[in-house]
């Protein structure tokens, strides 16, 4: 499975949450750097034998998407600094009138202390699509805690991305 095939989250059926923690990062899991294309940084993570994106926006909200240690699924993991609360333990994005959700978790071990946020799991290519045609997604959009990423490159990145997976697999 591509990343754009599952580079992120989905709603519906395909969702799923993350707090099975043996499909995201690892604790103790060695991101190297592979490149960088549109503003982001695009890692391989050891531990996992896949790749990710990586930005940090001008509020330093972190924004990374990546696959699963079996491809089936993509994450997408959205964590700030700011002071905001987690309704229900869960992460809620928008984009284009549609809500997509996932559990909150603790921030991955490249993170500074102090970011909170969560991973989203996904098999969804609608949700991809979405992804890569928007300029912005609004994170906690229905509470008072509301903020904007910017998505902006996420189509070059991802498919930088691809290619850095299929170099693992060669």
């Amino acid at each position: 499975m591509t990343l754009v095939a599952a580079a992120v989250l989905a709603c519906g059926a395909s969702v799923g949450h993350a707090k099975d923690k043996s499909i995201l990062p690892k604790d103790n899991a060695e991101f190297v750097n592979y490149g960088e294309e549109s503003g982001w940084n695009i890692f391989v993570d050891k531990s996992r034998n896949t790749c990710l994106i990586e930005r940090v926006d001008e509020n330093t909200n972190v924004v990374q998407m990546g696959l699963t240690p079996d491809k089936d699924f993509g994450y997408m993991g959205v964590f700030t600094k700011a002071d905001i609360e987690f309704k229900d333990d869960k992460v809620e994005l928008l984009m284009d009138n549609k809500l997509y959700y996932g559990d909150t978790t603790a921030a991955p071990p490249n993170l500074a202390d102090g970011y909170k946020g969560g991973y989203l799991l996904a098999n969804n290519p609608d949700f991809v699509t979405d992804v890569m045609e928007r300029e912005t997604m609004i994170v906690m959009p229905e509470s008072n805690f509301a903020f904007e990423i910017s998505l902006a490159g996420t189509n070059k990145a991802i498919e930088a991305a691809r290619e850095c997976n299929a170099s693992l697999t060669n």
